[in-house]
């Protein structure tokens, strides 16, 4: 949220329609060994036919968020992380935020209203506009700062995480890496599973999972999952949303497939933009208080349809394509800064913002794969092409008196108020954005030790952005070549020794919401350089991982020295880290995953104006950006169909602000699971999070250097869940 104070104008969406929902989600863990000697049971039925096993690296897991051409993490010179959907949901991780964060290596979020509580950190980089999100493989280009879907992980067969550079694969925006949730697929075998649970501050959770045949070749998934509460804080801290996924797949012929699905996501998230600080701390008397107005509204509405056709018409030849729409309907109506004024003891309020986003993208994507031999050596080639149309319209309230209001209300005993009447949005600008890709990669196998990955990806999008006000108008070109180089040695079958070096570019701001202010800048570009070692040990029941890397990114937007109102994009930002994840299940009663990641982040070269003076920030910390990082998760199957669950998750300090003054200190949480396997088709499960009820700061806001307020996250709750398969 440190990002709101810029972004506030900036990061949003709007919206058209609303929806409900409640329910009572069971969370599922995997049963005692005992018991899984005993009868398959409910985790490993869930993802049967998935190729993906509910827990460990995965390391030997086809994996296509890393390489259009299905390697394995192991046959990949990157560092990837395959989380299993059934982790996350045997963990008690609800939301895709919460997954990747508290599973993935040296992953964190700054989830906030204003980026639709879609934002993430990743070796020293943060936002939107560097660790890139898909769902499918398909990328909802990011407009104002802001993403919103996908967010629940009911329907989620596995997240693919690639850290560092990935624009060879995806194009600008991926810096710091990508996510890629995938989804669950039609299924030829009956599939019927349920869930519910309730918790905490009224909270409620009802899920269904489906699918199964319908004739010899028509076969359908269907997903429905809502969640709502009242909320931690108050007033206004209630939410509620909805998450609904049905796909269709006919195999026309042994060699062709058709898969039709539609995605819908329905969110009214908390209304809550976070906590003033009361002489740099969180009061224990104001901390569940909510100080938005009571009309206060957010809406978020997000539909993706995809038509995906794969042929293979030989062993040695694969084409896919994938046409789609994607649209996005989001509002805001807030108050969205607080902040303690010394002065007169109260809680000064401002930036009353209405905005509203229209979203819509229509593309294809298509690429053919080819498998055989160039000079007597094995060879594996895919190349393709994505185009694509985003229209994106924005309304939003900046230029009236909402814009400016400025009230005060008492820290205890407040009346939250109303939003002004004559604050309210107006249409600002709209943008249609033109995109087309060229990519190929090749895989070229020296010998069953050694083998070489080279990409190659060029993109060349077009702006015309309109203001709607004034029907002044721009247009923008821009071209960005990105490429990558690896080589992986397996000195045996369980072991991988590999080095990468890729580039990669990032827009200045949001490509499609691109600003007048930074029409005539580059893209920004950047490098990395990587090392690594992964591998199995025991038959399997060890995996390890292990990378160091340095990235650099060139031609950040900085102001010339001498010359504050002007800027230049000469900036530079770097990061050098190592990263180590294992998973060890030596014992058939505890399990064992955990991940660290040490890293040194800085601004190497980078100057902003302040009051009229040019300041220097090289040397500093990049805002929103941890340099520790690390998750750990044990299991006890310690009785016949029972076991616990410990998962600790390790956030070092962040700051809110270019100097390093607004500091937001480092948290520690603990979560706990215990979960009674009734019989192989039904689980009964306690969660609790938080358990230490810790205070901490998802994200954070400051003024001249002093941070205003945080948003913090989850206090100590609990939930009672039960899942069935029928």
């Amino acid at each position: 949220m440190s990002s709101r104070s810029n972004s506030t104008r900036s990061g949003r969406a709007t919206l058209g329609a609303g929806l409900l929902l409640a329910d009572i989600v069971l969370v599922l863990a995997p049963p005692s060994a005992q018991a899984q000697d005993a009868a398959v049971t409910l985790d490993t039925l869930s993802v049967a036919g998935s190729g993906v096993a509910p827990v460990g690296l995965n390391l030997r897991t086809v994996d296509r968020g890393a390489s259009r051409l299905g390697l394995t993490p192991l046959e990949t010179p990157a560092s990837v992380d395959v989380i299993a959907g059934e982790t996350t949901r045997l963990r008690g991780q609800n939301t895709v935020a919460e997954a990747v964060t508290q599973n993935a290596t040296g992953i964190t979020t700054i989830a906030a209203p204003g980026n639709g509580n879609g934002a993430f950190t990743a070796r020293g980089f943060a936002g939107p506009n560097s660790i890139q999100q898909l769902y499918d493989g398909t990328r909802l280009y990011v407009g104002a700062g802001t993403v919103t879907f996908p967010f629940d992980t009911w329907n989620v067969e596995r997240i693919e995480v690639l850290r560092g550079p990935a624009s060879v694969l995806y194009g600008d925006g991926a810096i710091g890496g990508v996510i890629n949730v995938v989804t669950k697929k039609p299924v030829f075998t009956p599939l019927n599973e349920a869930r519910a649970a309730v918790g905490s501050d009224g909270l409620a959770r009802l899920a269904l999972d489906s699918g199964g045949p319908i004739g010899e070749a028509l076969a359908y998934r269907f997903n429905i999952s809502g969640n709502r509460s009242s909320g931690w804080m108050q007033p206004e801290g209630d939410f509620r949303n909805l998450a609904v996924s049905g796909a269709l797949t006919l195999q026309a012929a042994p060699d062709l497939a058709f898969t039709l699905s539609h995605d819908l996501g329905y969110q009214e998230p908390a209304r809550y933009w976070g906590t003033p600080l009361v002489n740099d701390r969180i009061l224990e008397s104001i901390r569940f208080n909510n100080y938005n107005v009571r009309d206060a509204k957010i809406f978020w509405t997000d539909n993706w349809t995809q038509l995906k056709t794969e042929w293979s018409p030989s062993a040695d030849i694969t084409v896919r394509n994938t046409a789609y729409r994607l649209q996005s309907r989001r509002q805001w109506l807030d108050v969205e800064q607080y902040a303690f004024n010394r002065s007169t003891g109260r809680i000064d309020r401002s930036d009353y913002i209405e905005i509203y986003h229209q979203q819509e993208q229509v593309g294809n994507r298509f690429d053919a794969t080819f498998r055989g031999s160039v000079f007597g050596f094995r060879n594996a080639f895919v190349a393709g092409f994505d185009v694509n149309h985003i229209a994106f319209r924005h309304t939003n309230n900046f230029s009236t008196e909402g814009g400016g209001l400025v009230t005060s209300v008492d820290p205890f005993a407040y009346d939250p108020g109303l939003f002004p009447k004559n604050g309210r949005a107006s249409p600002a600008y709209a943008t249609s954005t033109n995109q087309a890709s060229v990519f190929a990669e090749n895989r070229l196998i020296l010998s069953d030790q050694l083998s070489l990955l080279t990409g190659v990806r060029f993109d060349a999008p077009t702006l015309n952005r309109r203001n709607l006000v004034t029907g002044a108008t721009f247009d923008r070109d821009f071209q960005a070549l990105s490429y990558r180089f690896g080589a992986v040695y397996a000195p045996t079958p369980d072991l991988s020794l590999y080095a990468q070096y890729a580039t990669a570019t990032d827009p200045v701001g949001s490509l499609i919401t691109l600003s007048q202010s930074l029409a005539n800048f580059d893209l920004s570009t950047g490098e990395q350089v990587e090392v690594g070692a992964k591998g199995l040990a025991f038959g399997g029941l060890a995996e390890w991982t292990l990378a160091g890397y340095r990235i650099v990114k060139d031609n950040l937007v900085s102001i010339v020295p001498g010359q504050p109102t002007v800027s230049t994009q000469v900036g530079r930002q770097s990061s050098l880290g190592v990263e180590a994840a294992v998973s060890l299940h030596l014992f058939d009663a505890w399990r064992i995953d955990a991940n660290v990641a040490l890293l040194h982040a800085q601004y190497d070269d980078f100057n902003q104006a302040v009051a009229g003076t040019v300041v220097s920030y090289a040397g500093r910390q990049p805002i929103d950006v941890p340099e520790r990082i690390a998750n750990l998760w044990v299991n006890w199957a310690f009785a016949p169909a029972w076991e616990a669950r410990l998962g600790v998750q390790y956030v070092g300090e962040t700051f809110s602000d270019f100097g390093n003054t607004a500091r937001r200190p480092d948290y520690t949480l603990l979560n706990a699971g215990l979960d009674y396997q009734v019989d192989p088709a039904s689980r009964l499960s306690l969660r609790a999070y938080n358990l230490a009820d810790t205070v901490y700061a998802i994200s954070g806001n400051a003024v001249n250097g002093v941070g205003t307020n945080w948003l913090l996250g989850r206090p100590r709750s609990f939930e009672v869940a039960y899942s069935v398969r029928f």
